[in-house]
């Protein structure tokens, strides 16, 4: 008799047991939903009060400034409330006036700025406090010491920058390559020099250190530099020893790092190679006068990332420059970046870089070598410039990156 209750028990136990699982999920859910919106935000690098200032950023939202600044080290960072206002306006989020672009994965664009410029609020206040629209201050000495304490790009200003009042037309190719430009050319307000005879006189008449002393003076050492009396022997390598090493014709384009007044640049111009001159306005308008001879100066430090896609010039070049007074973790970036640069088969021409005793062999073979390049030519010698007590040395080295498999060595 029992039998015939069974099946309604049964239904009334799944019944009850589906009940309970209902309301063991709607707890669950419950209590996750008010978790996750009651939850702590994180802390933003930027100060609430400043966050909430919008009088200069073009988004409402100013903690967008943080990804901008991305400072390591929060005890070093400047509240945005010590910032200039200029800089602000710069550096924060720009929303893009067609909205979401797939090429940039977002909706706004973050205008780059290096990284150290806010370590340095009054200098960077200086830089940054100018009339908008108006006329930029004559100051690049300024601008060029926040570069290379690392402030570097520099942000952008909404001012016309300084100029000469009276600018005359440059030499036509291919007499700028050899004649020294109109002192009308340049802005003389920044350099011990205030004109072109005073540079190409003061290894003579100037006493102390002074970067590329020499290089103006186009009669002097530079007529004779890579290809003169004597060259293609020992630490020199002459260009046309450089260049037959590769097929003719393909060596076209590359770059000189702290190529000084781009001699280098030039000789490669006069064989139909068109070279990039890196340069600082170290005491001297190197910048002006690499344009002036009818090459390419690019304004930046050995700090900087170089502008190039991966894999794309023929050679690089750099003498003097890349040495040991580098930060050695710092110069071994630099070289792993030159070698991203260079195409496959392209060559890395160290000229004459120069270290101290066992630091070649203990230091710096050891670094290069980790590169992966090919040495096609390596010459040591002795830097006796400053005499034999400090047992400087100096190494010529030409290197090759591998045509095949350069990416998995």
């Amino acid at each position: 008799m029992e039998s015939p209750r069974k099946p309604a028990r049964s239904l009334s136990n799944l019944f009850f047991l589906f009940l309970l699982l209902s309301t063991n999920l709607l707890t669950l859910l419950i209590s996750t939903t008010f978790r996750s919106s009651c939850s702590p935000k994180p802390k933003p690098s930027i100060t609430a009060a400043a966050a909430t200032n919008t009088t200069s950023a073009p988004i409402t939202a100013r903690s967008d400034l943080k990804y901008t600044l991305q400072l390591s080290n929060d005890a070093h960072t400047t509240p945005e409330a010590d910032l200039p206002s200029e800089f602000l306006a710069f550096t924060s989020a720009q929303k893009l006036p067609l909205g979401f672009n797939p090429n940039f994965g977002s909706d706004k664009i973050f205008p780059p700025v290096g990284q150290p410029c806010t370590l340095f609020p009054h200098e960077l206040r200086k830089y940054m406090t100018y009339k908008v629209d108006g006329s930029c201050p004559d100051d690049e000495l300024l601008a060029q010491k926040l570069l290379l304490k690392g402030c570097e790009p520099l942000p952008r200003r909404r001012c016309r920058a300084a100029a000469p009042p009276e600018y005359v037309e440059p030499y036509s190719i291919p007499d700028s390559f050899w004649s020294t430009p109109s002192d009308s050319s340049v802005v003389w307000t920044a350099y011990t020099c205030k004109n072109y005879s005073c540079l190409i006189n003061r290894s003579r008449n100037q006493k102390g250190f002074d970067d590329c002393k020499d290089c103006f003076n186009l009669k002097g050492k530079e007529k004779s530099r890579w290809a003169g009396h004597g060259i293609g022997s020992g630490l020199d390598f002459s260009i046309d020893e450089v260049l037959a090493v590769k097929k003719p014709g393909t060596i076209r384009i590359g770059l000189d790092i702290g190529g000084g007044v781009a001699t280098f640049a030039v000789r490669m111009r006069e064989r139909n190679i068109t070279i990039i001159t890196t340069s600082m306005n170290l005491n001297g308008p190197f910048n002006n006068f690499i344009a002036s001879r009818g090459v390419i100066p690019l304004y930046i430090s050995i700090s900087q990332r170089l502008p190039f896609f991966d894999n794309t010039l023929d050679i690089i070049h750099s003498m003097h420059v890349l040495s040991n007074w580098i930060p050695t973790t710092l110069l071994h970036f630099l070289f792993f970046d030159i070698n991203r640069v260079l195409r496959p088969g392209g060559l890395f021409w160290l000229d004459h870089f120069f270290c101290v005793g066992d630091q070649l062999e203990e230091v710096y073979m050891p670094l290069i070598n980790t590169i992966g390049f090919k040495k096609v030519k390596w010459v040591v010698g002795p830097k006796l410039d400053r005499g034999p007590g400090l047992r400087e040395i100096y190494l010529s080295a030409l290197l090759e990156k591998p045509l095949k498999n350069s990416w998995r060595l």
